[in-house]
């Protein structure tokens, strides 16, 4: 973003003074009616956060490209980043004060899959907004298993039991089906096997207590990581079959005329959260006020994104199109970003909630999502041993913190900058949306109740078992 030339010192001194004299309208602090007083300056003002190039990224570009990050006197480096993991690291080890995350990754980190650090998130940035492509050899023999309309185009949601008898074609002919997710602990892992085994089809376990990170035990789908710019090429490639990734990788493929996304992951789980926002324990302690105002500018972008009905999205494409954000043409952010999504090419259909960025409480980051991935961690053993539920109760407390993200949101309300109406409740909210019945297998979930919830999937870990 164009700076002003009013010199830097000055300006940012300006800035922060006005940030922090918003800041001391908190639970618990003050009341509502209270005059302002500044609790303090903002502990770091200079912030590098790390990105991904997906399209859900976007509240961290349009934060910064809309001002807000410098309304509330942050000064911001977007820096996009190789991989999951190099993401990861650099929170860790403090390159990076904090990240576009995927759900499960402050989760997985917290109970030691992968790298051990103490992760927590503060703001949820998106629902849904990944998608499930197959190679266009794959769908040929898939399609004689799914049903047409009348219209003679596809019915959806497409179950992954029309996959099924081509991997077991796979299996019996000695070769391995291969499919890409982005990272063991990613939405687009648990929503893979979560679509396939409904489907019939194991996605494999994994053993950490017996030093199997693969995931690949008794799994008739073998599932890689595979970054999600490389998919498209990776699957055109013949590596892969099939992956699981975000936009625009899926619209992609319908582009380059190389697969076909059978089903998005709102037809697999409605309005599921994909991405958080996530910074280290270390550093929301040492920066507490710098926290809430990077929450406040990140609610505030979300409101921009999902505004009088999308009217913002294509400004929004036209700036994630550019190469230092996701790099992709406008075209293919456009396809699912506007309110539309592709399936085979020409298959054009309305899905307005493809990408959610603040409606439907959007930002809010519930306990129950946390528990949603934590239990999928329990079914394919990522989470060797059983838990009990008041173990997933106090990681899902320990890492996801609706008590930051209310202290931000009524200081915006304050402000006259967000309604009150667009937020849960926050003298009653318990962190747990009701019980969900929307998935693709129609399995209810209750995020109350973990243990009894694992139980009711044909396939997976539950109980008392391990893998052996």
């Amino acid at each position: 973003m164009t700076k002003t030339n009013i010199p830097t010192f000055s300006r940012r001194t300006l800035v922060k003074t006005l940030a922090a004299a918003s800041i001391a309208v908190t639970a618990g602090l003050l009341p509502f009616g209270s005059t302002f007083a500044a609790p303090g300056p903002l502990e770091k003002e200079d912030l590098k956060f790390g990105f991904i190039k997906l399209t859900d990224m976007a509240p961290l570009a349009i934060a910064y490209e809309k001002g807000f990050f410098e309304d509330e006197g942050l000064y911001v480096t977007l820096e996009a980043q190789a991989n999951w993991k190099v993401l990861l690291d650099g929170v860790i080890d403090g390159q990076l004060d904090g990240a576009h995350m995927l759900a499960g990754q402050p989760l997985g980190a917290t109970i030691g899959f992968g790298t051990k650090a103490d992760i927590i998130t503060a703001f949820s940035m998106d629902l849904n907004g990944n998608a499930i492509t197959v190679s266009n050899d794959i769908w040929s023999q898939m399609k004689p298993n799914v049903a047409t309309g009348e219209d003679g185009k596809p019915v959806h949601p497409i179950s992954a039991s029309a996959l099924k008898p081509v991997v077991d074609k796979y299996k019996n002919e000695g070769k391995p089906f291969n499919m890409g997710m982005v990272f063991p602990v990613s939405t687009h892992n648990y929503e893979l096997r979560y679509w396939l085994a409904a489907g019939g089809i194991h996605p494999g376990f994994y053993a950490p207590h017996k030093g199997d990170v693969s995931g690949k035990i008794k799994a008739e789908a073998l599932l890689s990581v595979t970054p999600p710019p490389q998919m498209p090429s990776t699957m055109e490639a013949g590596t892969i079959y099939g992956y699981c990734v975000g936009e625009p990788w899926n619209q992609q493929a319908v582009f380059k005329g190389i697969g076909v996304p059978v089903i998005t992951d709102y037809e697999i789980w409605k309005d599921n959260p994909e991405k958080v926002f996530g910074v280290s324990q270390a550093w929301a302690d040492a920066n507490p006020n710098t926290h809430i105002a990077v929450v406040k500018a990140l609610i505030r972008a979300a409101q921009w994104l999902d505004t009088n009905d999308l009217a913002n999205r294509p400004e929004a494409v036209k700036i994630l199109s550019q190469s230092n954000y996701v790099g992709a043409d406008y075209d293919v952010i456009a396809n699912s970003m506007t309110g539309t999504f592709e399936y085979e090419k020409g298959d054009k259909r309305a899905v307005p909630d493809f990408n959610v960025f603040y409606k439907k409480n959007a930002t809010y980051p519930y306990y129950s999502d946390a528990i949603w991935y934590l239990t999928q961690m329990r079914r394919w053993g990522q989470i060797s041993e059983p838990k009990s539920d008041s173990w997933f109760m106090d990681m899902a407390k320990k890492v996801y913190r609706p008590d930051i993200y209310a202290i931000a949101a009524k200081e915006l309300i304050e402000e006259g900058k967000v309604d009150t109406n667009d937020f849960p409740d926050f003298a009653t909210e318990t962190g747990f949306k009701a019980p969900q019945t929307e998935f693709i297998d129609g399995i209810t979930f209750d995020g109350t109740k973990p243990n009894a919830y694992l139980e009711q999937f044909p396939i997976g870990l539950k109980g008392q078992d391990v893998v052996e």
